[in-house]
């Protein structure tokens, strides 16, 4: 069955960095467009980026454009998002996910990983 396990998250001072590792499984990553979702303290699960299957053109959230650049190894079936200059608001559980299921409103798969901005 589908897996994604998301890895990476921690605790980090404002200005610093991070980066998030998904592994995917069960499915046809290298085939598969995919996406970054998080989920702030007592908020709702926001969009953060989009990769197609290829790679190609990226897409970001205004709120993380610019410091946020998302990737993925198609050969190790692996996604990631390098996480710049991370700010206080940015504090989330972070999830990958299937583009597909994420215009559906389906909700994360994976465990999720925490990140913490703090002082």
């Amino acid at each position: 069955q589908v897996q994604l396990v998301e890895s990476g998250g921690g605790l980090v001072q404002p200005g610093g960095s991070l980066r998030l590792s998904c592994v995917a499984s069960g499915f046809a990553f290298s085939e598969t467009p995919m996406d970054w979702v998080r989920q702030p303290p007592g908020k709702g699960l926001e969009w953060v980026s989009r990769i197609p299957a290829d790679g190609g053109t990226t897409t970001y959230a205004t709120s993380v454009e610019g410091r946020f650049t998302i990737s993925r190894d198609n050969a190790k079936n692996t996604l990631y998002l390098q996480m710049n200059n991370l700010k206080p608001e940015d504090t989330a559980a972070y999830y990958c996910a299937r583009s597909t299921e994420v215009a559906r409103g389906t909700p994360p798969r994976g465990p999720g990983t925490q990140v913490t901005v703090s002082s």
